[in-house]
């Protein structure tokens, strides 16, 4: 009984790491059924590790990938594949990737159900780039699987950098259909480095200042740096020079350090803010150019875990003294701090994943290198806003200059029309109803029957009542404008209000056939207290024009609201009708005064096109507001919202 669980507690990683696949998978992330052995001396041989005592070694990763660090150790990497296509003469090629350029030695081994494990391909940069199976960045590997067969892959890994092997399973098409959209994201990183670097170098050749020629040095260590990380540099630059293609990673970080930190000096004039300022980059300097001759000299994974460090360090440190420069006055560190910002926290993020405590994935993987790209990109901002702030502040001056002056011409054209149209309206307007009563009195001086003369009377009464109404008009607006109209707060009672704005209309909605309603809320108080006169104004206005432009159909006064506590009241009234209705225009030009949709002398329908500007400058002097809604051919509906109060007991209303 314990043979037997002792041979299934062996037996359980080698289950645990099964991924079977067919002929319709694209890629596969491994990590998950991936089993991991450590070896600390790196002495163990691949007898050691695919024995029955050597599996029993094996551990199953918890996260998406071997994420090391900085360690010393061999790891093992085991996981068996099965292709298992659902058509019997399907084919595909696998690749086994190894998602990380900067790994010092990647060994191989595979085994099937029939053969022991061997060395299959042997790797790394610390091997010529021709070693490589298929010559790429990454690590590729062909898995050479036919359909159901199965293999388990042994991968070696070892580095005296950070130790990190995301494995993948992809099918060669799929890969290839992948790499473009990873060389664009390369492309485009390479590319606004290459760009910021030339458009600097030509502007440092024209102003000869020496804060340009260090952030064009420090911009092309930094870039080489990345060529560098990312597999490029091995690739392209230096292939058959495998001890080079490690030191330069750390060589070229620390210098681009020691020209960011001169290019800061100069940048801010930290000299001039003192020592306590300017200090911190001269130690930067000096730690930057050391790290620099330990790289040359030394083992190149001490120099890493230094400069690793350093960066850690560097970044906030510059960032705080970009911040107190930008507080002593210094206008351009703004850019200088948003920029180290972006660096910063790509590089944490980066440096975090190299000392294992995040997962290796694109983001973490890239970060640095795209917080790079808005770091540079920023910092060029910085040094163009220099030389083009007074230039482009005069600009702005004028062109805003400008803009302003033709909006008060605009402004201008408009209010002079609109009076135009307005004093040609009330010419209009005023002599209609003078004609009225200059004719009706005309007429009683004529000799004629007494129905006729009272009719007359009446005709010369009304016309004197509209010119009455038309000079009122003109007279509150005159007043609203100067400011000379107070709010009165009185106690009213809002069902006698509502009465007299009916008893107002109705024979002129009976004139015209139209149905005139009120629905009123039973909820709501009936005193109240407020400015009665001006909201019986305002509903004036709306009810003259709802009966004006309603030829047929109804109109409704419509009053709801709330009770916000026991003393406020949320007063809502709607003035609904099927008129004419209007196309959708803004509140600025329904509202202003002198305002007419239809503003010919032979319209339809007769106003000065005040009315409505009357409305809403007499309800926003009661705190409240109006809105509308219409639509052409339909009808309008125009809503009074206000802030009422409760009329305390005792209080007679007014009207």
């Amino acid at each position: 009984m314990r043979f037997l669980l002792t041979l299934i507690f062996m037996l359980l990683p080698m289950l645990a790491s099964a991924v079977e696949f067919d002929e319709n998978t694209r890629s596969l992330p491994l990590g998950r059924a991936t089993l991991v052995f450590e070896d600390p001396s790196g002495t163990a041989t691949i007898e050691d590790v695919s024995s029955p005592e050597g599996a029993a070694k094996f551990r199953a990763l918890d996260t998406g990938s071997l994420n090391a660090g900085y360690s010393r150790s061999a790891f093992w990497l085991k996981v068996q594949l099965t292709y298992r296509p659902t058509n019997p003469v399907a084919s595909a090629d696998w690749l086994l990737e190894l998602a990380y350029p900067p790994m010092d030695h990647v060994d191989l081994y595979l085994a099937s159900d029939t053969a022991q494990p061997s060395l299959t391909w042997k790797t790394g940069d610390m091997l010529p780039f021709q070693s490589r199976q298929i010559k790429q960045n990454n690590y590729l590997f062909d898995l050479n699987l036919k359909a159901n067969e199965s293999k388990t892959a042994y991968v070696r890994v070892e580095s005296h950098g950070s130790v990190q092997a995301p494995l993948n399973l992809w099918a060669s098409h799929a890969y290839i259909e992948e790499q473009p959209s990873r060389l664009y994201i390369l492309g485009m990183i390479y590319g606004v480095l290459a760009v910021m670097l030339v458009y600097n170098l030509f502007i440092y050749l024209s102003v000869r200042d020496t804060s340009y020629l260090y952030y064009i040095l420090y911009i092309t260590c930094f870039g080489l740096y990345q060529v560098s990380v990312n597999g490029a540099g091995i690739e392209f630059l230096w292939p058959d020079d495998p001890w080079w293609a490690n030191t330069s990673t750390t060589f070229l970080i620390a210098a681009a350090i020691l020209f960011a930190s001169q290019f800061a000096r100069k940048f801010l004039q930290t000299p001039r803010l003192g020592f306590w300022m300017d200090g911190p980059l001269w130690l930067m300097m000096a730690c930057s150019a050391g790290i620099m001759v330990l790289s040359l000299t030394t083992d190149y994974g001490i120099a890493l875990r230094l400069v690793t460090a350093l960066v850690l360090i560097f970044t906030p440190i510059i960032l705080l003294i970009g911040i107190a420069a930008w507080l002593k006055g210094r206008r351009v560190a703004r850019y200088f701090i948003f920029a180290w910002s972006a660096f910063l926290i790509g590089g944490v993020i980066n440096a975090t994943m190299l000392l294992g405590h995040l997962p290796n994935n694109f983001w973490t993987m890239y970060a640095s290198q795209i917080g790079s790209v808005v770091e540079v990109a920023l910092l060029s901002l910085a040094l163009a806003d220099r030389i083009n702030t007074m230039r482009e502040r005069q600009a702005q001056i004028m062109a805003q200059s400008s803009k302003d002056l033709e909006k008060l011409n605009q402004q201008l054209a408009v209010s002079n029309r609109l009076k135009d149209e307005f004093l040609a309206t009330l010419t209009h307007e005023l002599r209609t109803p003078m004609n009225g009563v200059i004719g009706s009195l005309e007429l009683m001086q004529m000799d004629g029957a007494e129905d006729d003369i009272e009719l007359y009377r009446q005709t010369a009464a009304d016309s004197a009542q509209n010119m009455m109404g038309i000079v009122n008009g003109i007279l509150t607006l005159t007043e609203l404008q100067a400011g000379r109209i107070s709010v009165q707060h009185e106690a009213f009672s809002l069902r006698h209000l509502l009465f007299q704005v009916r008893s107002a209309f109705e024979p002129l909605a009976r004139s015209k056939a139209l149905t005139l309603s009120i629905e009123l809320d039973e909820n709501l108080p009936d005193s109240l207290q407020g400015d009665a006169l001006k909201l019986r104004q305002c509903l004036d206005c709306l009810m003259d024009n709802a009966v004006k432009f309603t030829k047929a159909g109804s109109i409704r006064i419509r009053v709801n609201g709330q009770c916000t506590d026991s003393q406020h009241v949320r007063l809502l009234v709607d003035v609904i009708d099927t008129g004419i209705g209007f196309s959708r225009l803004d509140e600025e030009t329904l509202y202003a005064n002198f305002y007419q949709v239809d503003g010919s002398m032979t319209r339809e329908y007769g106003g000065l096109g005040i009315g409505l500007a009357i409305c809403r400058q007499l309800i926003e002097l009661q705190g409240g507001r109006l809105s509308h809604q219409s639509e052409p051919g339909t009808g309008s509906q125009f809503r009074l919202s206000l802030d009422v109060v409760r009329a305390k007991e005792g209080k007679s209303a007014v009207i």
